[in-house]
């Protein structure tokens, strides 16, 4: 058995006088996620039966549904093709994806095959079911229960772990038919919609928001700007649902939308009161804030009942009980660093200046030409800066280098 299909023109023309029966189904709502085909029938229909399908009838697929036929319990076409098809019992199985679907749903059917065969007896039970295909939306979800969360904050070196409640929205598809209607709503009659399992998908997408948190989390994401990263919170959903849903009933989470998420309020005042006190770190910020709790202070001894001599004698003590002051603080912010000592002179170079080259060696040989030391010709050094003439026997009368005098205490002895 199998699909051939049909011109669409030919519906009204040649078709309809040869149809025995004509199977469709009207546009799916959001709330419907599988109904069972419609049947219309013509004179030619050689059987009246609701469950039997004539070689020969029509089967109709719109835009946005998955047909498949089923026969005896077991999926044996399937088609997401918009159009009109001829049901011919003589043919093979056959496989109409569009382009919606993969390789995998092909496969899956292909693997699964016809094992049915009834010896030229008319089959018992065929019927043939419309899966919607739309993105299913405004699927609402809330956290009934507080939510752990781990703050990270990086400025101030706190890892904390808050209690968060979470609400929003998310939608999902069913990418594979063949697995939703085999492990979720086979052998159905009339319609099945999507409050019988709206229960169970939000449970189990409220368990998996824990660990989904914990990967957000781990990125260094505040939970106050998780609402911007709902792509990465959808992500990690994804990767905890994808064998519950994916692989076991042929449904992806598409979108989720965070619209309200809020700590614990002790949680929250605790999380603002270390990222305040983190900034007095700065010693200028620390002396602006004393000079306003002073200032306060100041206006408040001033309206002391007790007279404002006591007001101002309280002031004091607290002062000197700080131990430190603004100008303090602001000094420790403005001070400029010490400069750093310049580095001790090298030692001048000991040795002699070969007449040959010009090399200087600390042996009885040059090292660059083998010339033996002068024992007898005096050698100059400038006693000052250690600069060595190249020729003892024209000696300068200043040192290039510094400017000193030669004399005889710049004879290397």
């Amino acid at each position: 058995m199998g699909l051939i299909s049909a011109a669409l023109s030919a519906a009204t023309s040649t078709l309809s006088q040869q149809w025995k029966e004509y199977f469709y189904c009207e546009s799916l709502p959001y709330d419907v996620l599988a109904v069972r085909g419609r049947k219309r029938q013509s004179g030619l229909s050689s059987n009246g039966d609701d469950n039997i399908i004539s070689s020969g009838s029509v089967i109709a697929v719109a835009d946005g549904q998955c047909m498949l036929i089923v026969d005896q319990g077991k999926v044996v076409e399937f088609c997401a093709e918009p159009g009109e098809f001829v049901y011919d019992s003589s043919t093979e199985p056959s496989f109409f994806g569009g382009g919606s679907f993969g390789d995998n749903i092909k496969e899956m059917f292909l693997h699964m095959g016809k094992s049915f065969t009834f010896g030229g007896e008319t089959p018992k039970d065929q019927r043939v079911y419309y899966i919607n295909t739309k993105e299913i939306i405004g699927n609402k979800y809330g956290t009934p229960t507080k939510v752990p969360f781990l703050v990270i904050d990086p400025n101030i070196n706190l890892r904390m772990n808050v209690s968060v409640s979470c609400f929003g929205e998310y939608s999902y598809k069913i990418t594979n038919p063949i697995l939703f209607y085999t492990n979720v709503c086979n052998n159905f009659s009339g319609t099945f919609t999507r409050d019988k399992i709206d229960s169970q998908l939000k449970s189990e997408l409220l368990s998996a928001l824990q660990p989904a948190f914990a990967k957000v989390s781990a990125q260094g994401i505040e939970y106050s700007q998780l609402p911007a990263y709902t792509t990465q919170l959808g992500d990690a959903l994804k990767a905890e649902l994808s064998q519950k849903w994916a692989e076991f009933r042929g449904i992806e989470l598409i979108n989720i939308g965070v619209s309200s998420i809020k700590a614990d309020e002790a949680d929250e005042a605790m999380i603002k009161e270390l990222q305040r006190n983190a900034v007095f770190k700065d010693p200028s910020m620390a002396a602006a804030q004393w000079v306003g709790a002073s200032s306060n202070a100041i206006q408040s001894a001033a309206k002391n009942e007790a007279g404002t001599n006591v007001g101002f004698m309280g002031y004091n003590m607290v002062n000197q009980a700080a131990g430190v002051n603004p100008a303090q603080l602001f000094g420790m912010q403005t001070a400029a660093p010490a400069p750093a000592a310049p580095a001790p002179a090298a030692a001048p170079v000991q040795g002699w200046t070969c007449t040959s080259c010009g090399t200087l060696n600390q042996g009885k040989f040059c090292t660059n030409c083998g010339t033996a030391k002068p024992e007898d010709a005096p050698q100059y050094r400038c006693n000052n800066c250690g600069w060595v003439p190249s020729d003892p026997n024209n000696l300068p009368k200043f040192c290039p280098n510094c400017g000193d005098p030669f004399n005889e205490e710049d004879i290397v002895r």
